[in-house]
């Protein structure tokens, strides 16, 4: 799958964006106002100011009809806050620091049009303190010029906080003056394609600067320090991660001796009883402290593998001599200390969720991203929180169906899903602990993102969703309000010089399952707008003649429902399918012979017998996991006839997602003496790297008050995943 390539420039330097403009029906013109993110308070009424560009920007001498003002005194307004008017006397506005003054500003841009400013008042300030965009340059190596572009844009949509992840196995990308060899001999490596170089395991080989075909780079200090210059004008803080204790094969590789075994490719987790470590641990940070005036210090803290830790004779001698329970313990030993050199140099430490294990040192401030219950639970704790969860925050999952979209490391998280993430439900905390969380941020790891064209492509247009979550009061956050406003700012991006997804011409189906009225009623929804779309309920293909979608619809037993958006009669690109059925099964009792995944019930017990359908991803709450076989009875209350059972099961390698080897049914009266009904075997290679779903459909004629579904798992064979198993 190719990615459209970018189009556009920045015009002399400066952005020239603005609102929208349509045509009614009378042939009078009209300002509709597509600011992002939605202000916290803005009223508009009739009018244009006539101001252009050049005058704008150089507002303050140019023109006693324009005046900005930083005024330290306006207490009503808040530090990153402004108050804008635009009248027919001119442009108005004022904030009570230099930071405020600038978002002031980018919404001047992007309310400026060709026939100058619409009249306006505006009050704004953000919801959270942190709005941050993560950048992992570590897995494939993106240089300051793409990292400016990205900073370009960050400032321009008001998220002010860069997360940049500079050291995993991928590649170490600082240079450090006490460790040159980091770079010298860890910062390239043999292959770019992250799936040859890693998740093969065939090469994994690190080779010395310099060397012919290497794949790699680094940020010398200089570049670094011309990073940060530049952030500031932008007033943007960069913020960087230094990983420990784990992730760091590419650090043994050129330091051997801060490992377990002592040479490299043995694991990725520093030996935390050598006292090397700790010495190599605050040289690195006081220069990367040197480097990087930002609060915080990331130091990583994640998936640690801790297995050379519980053999390792130094490392149980430092457990003996500090009386450490357990491994997760020894772990914490090293985050506290990580923690009191930070603090000594009057930085605070911030790592993600697992710094928890073992004891959270007492200062930290926690990413959470394995779900939010860390978040939540450290907020309980006292401690000040990023809500950074993967099911809606990472930007490396697909963003629109997997089959026709660029690899990507799995999940599915189109803009719509980023856009629905609120980082505080309001019922779930107090006021004392709701103050503990900073803000929002959205990571993209780049295993499969190896262009600058390919990372802007996954972040934009979904960042702007993160940067509305992190502004914007969530009671005035409404996604059919934030569509056509995201839509209008494609060519936006595009003029920035940017690549992005363009949003999908693919629609996303919602139900609703009544069991009083025994029907299921379906809406469909489209990232594009306007959007025309035309569907069928027999399966056949939608045409300019077939129904408009204006209302849900209501299915009653069966039907395959086929849509798509229409433009001037002609289908866009293609259509979208979604079975639906009212079966037999739904309401019914189920019980499992074979464990489930806790982590992965789904809606609870009953999730495959619902009526409820799964999407794209096994992450959206419809498809049911397990790690062993399948093995549930489902009681239809009566003895009756049935004629068809199918289920239909998802593979994505990556995520250790598979078919099951085979699927069978069996048919009983008395729920003691069953019948096997068939067998279905997988036609899928568990090395098909692709997303592929699978129906196994069974066909006869049976008398059956119990139906039996079994689903044979490969022994460690990861996960299997089953949607619904419908029954007529």
């Amino acid at each position: 799958m190719l990615i459209p390539k970018r189009v556009g420039k920045i015009l002399g330097g400066t952005l020239l964006v603005g609102s929208v403009f349509f045509t009614s029906c009378n042939q009078t013109v009209e300002t509709q106002i597509q600011l992002i993110p939605e202000p916290f308070e803005m009223t508009q009424s009739d009018g244009m100011f006539k101001i252009g560009h050049a005058m704008l920007v150089g507002a303050g001498s140019a023109s006693n009809k324009v005046n900005f003002q930083v005024d330290p005194n306006a207490s009503d307004i808040p530090d990153e806050g402004y108050r804008l008017e635009v009248d027919g006397a001119g442009v108005r506005l004022v904030a009570k620091t230099e930071t405020g003054l600038f978002y002031g500003k980018q919404t001047l841009l992007q309310l400026l049009t060709p026939d100058g400013l619409p009249y306006v008042k505006i009050n704004d300030h953000p919801r959270f303190p942190y709005r941050g965009l993560h950048l992992d340059v570590s897995r494939h190596f993106f240089d300051k010029e793409e990292v400016k572009k990205l900073m370009n844009v960050m400032s321009y949509y008001k998220l002010n906080t860069l997360h940049l992840h500079l050291t995993d196995a991928g590649g170490w990308r600082l240079q450090i003056d006490k460790y040159p060899k980091l770079t010298q001999e860890g910062a390239f490596r043999t292959q770019s394609d992250w799936r040859e170089w890693w998740d093969n395991g065939k090469d994994r080989q690190y080779v010395k600067e310099g060397t012919k075909g290497a794949y790699g780079g680094y940020y010398t200090k200089d570049d670094i320090r011309e990073l940060v210059a530049y952030a500031a004008e932008k007033h943007i803080t960069i913020i960087p991660e230094i990983e420990f204790p784990s992730h760091s094969d590419e650090v043994f590789v050129a330091y051997p001796e801060l490992c377990c075994a002592g040479k490299s490719h043995t694991g990725g987790d520093f030996c935390i009883g050598n006292p090397k470590t700790f010495e190599f641990m605050e040289n690195v940070l006081s220069e990367v402290i040197e480097l990087f005036p930002s609060e915080y210090i990331h130091i990583g803290g994640d998936e640690a593998a801790k297995n050379a830790w519980k053999t390792c004779p130094k490392c149980q001698a430092l457990m003996k001599k500090e009386k450490l329970t357990n491994v997760d313990e020894l772990q914490s030993y090293m985050i506290h200390k990580a923690e009191e050199f930070l603090n000594s140099k009057g930085r605070r430490l911030i790592g993600w969720d697992e710094i928890l294990e073992g004891g959270l040192a007492p200062e930290a401030t926690v990413m959470s991203w394995r779900g939010e219950a860390a978040g939540f639970k450290s907020a309980r704790m006292g401690h000040d929180v990023i809500m950074t969860p993967g099911n809606y925050m990472y930007f490396d999952f697909y963003q629109a169906d997997p089959r026709h979209q660029p690899v990507a490391i799995g999940g599915y998280t189109p803009i719509r899903k980023v856009y629905s993430y609120n980082p505080i439900p309001q019922d779930s905390l107090t006021a004392e602990e709701a103050k503990h969380f900073l803000g929002v941020q959205a990571n993209t790891w780049t295993e499969y993102i190896p262009t600058p064209e390919h990372l802007e492509y996954m972040m934009f247009p979904r960042a702007l969703a993160v940067a509305e979550i992190g502004w914007t009061p969530q009671e005035k956050r409404d996604w059919q309000d934030f569509k056509p406003r995201v839509n209008a700012h494609i060519p936006v991006l595009q003029r920035m010089g940017l690549n992005p997804f363009p949003l999908s011409n693919e629609l996303e189906f919602d139900m609703v399952v009544d069991t009083v009225k025994k029907e299921i009623r379906v809406t469909m929804d489209a990232e594009k707008y306007p959007a025309e779309i035309h569907y069928t309920t027999d399966g056949s293909t939608p045409t300019a003649s077939s129904p408009i979608y204006q209302e849900p619809i209501v299915v009653k037993d069966s039907a395959k429902i086929v849509a798509g958006i229409f433009v001037d009669g002609q289908l866009q690109d293609r259509v979208s399918e979604q079975r639906v059925d009212y079966h037999k099964g739904i309401g019914k009792s189920i019980r499992f012979n074979s464990r489930l995944y806790p982590g992965y019930m789904a809606g609870g017990m009953n999730a495959i017998i619902d009526g409820y359908r799964g999407g794209l991803t096994y992450l959206d709450q419809r498809w049911q996991g397990y790690t062993d076989n399948l093995d549930c009875v489902i009681d239809l209350g009566e003895v009756m006839d049935l004629h068809q059972v199918s289920s239909k099961w998802m593979q994505l390698k990556g995520p250790w997602v598979y078919q099951p080897e085979q699927v069978e049914i069996l048919t009983s009266e008395d729920g003691k003496n069953f019948t096997s009904q068939g067998i279905i075997p997988t036609t899928v290679s568990r090395e098909n790297p692709d997303l592929i779903f699978q129906e196994y459909t069974f066909n006869g004629n049976w008398k059956a008050r119990y139906l039996q579904v079994k689903a044979k798992n490969k022994p460690n064979g990861g996960f299997i995943f089953v949607d619904e198993i419908v029954i007529w």
